[in-house]
């Protein structure tokens, strides 16, 4: 298995590699697969991270007129992912608007600690969709 770092259309260039490193982390072990370079891989998983967001999902009215304050904020991450099938140049799976959350506390937590929420569960829903048409 192959796993190609993701184009990027957001600003937030970091997330190229934290996404790549998490797939890596934890595609060829769900599969029991080992990694491969794409030229010799049997199946390539390839895609692109298409938004991110950092919201305030949660808060309250502030002390003063026309403030609040933040209790919780949400980073979403959506992506376009394919997973194919090199041999037979098949797609064996895709999601062109896969999107994953993670919550952080606004001044205990930070937006990196939501973030790392939101990866690991967009790669669990690679991992579920793959599983569920592997």
């Amino acid at each position: 298995m192959a796993v190609i770092p993701f184009d990027n259309d957001t600003g937030r260039f970091e997330l190229t590699d934290e996404v790549h490193r998490s797939l890596l982390d934890r595609l060829p072990n769900s599969f029991g697969v080992q990694t491969a370079g794409e030229g010799v891989a049997d199946v390539v998983v390839r895609g692109t991270i298409r938004r991110y967001d950092d919201e305030a999902p949660l808060f309250r009215p502030g002390e003063e007129p026309g403030r609040v304050n933040v209790l919780e904020r949400q980073v979403t991450i959506v992506v376009a992912v394919e997973v194919v099938d090199v041999q037979e140049n098949v797609i064996l799976w895709d999601a062109t608007s896969l999107s994953a959350q993670g919550e952080y506390l606004e001044g205990s937590q930070s937006e990196d600690q939501g973030r790392e929420v939101a990866i690991q569960r967009l790669v669990q829903s690679i991992i579920d969709g793959l599983q569920s048409d592997w």
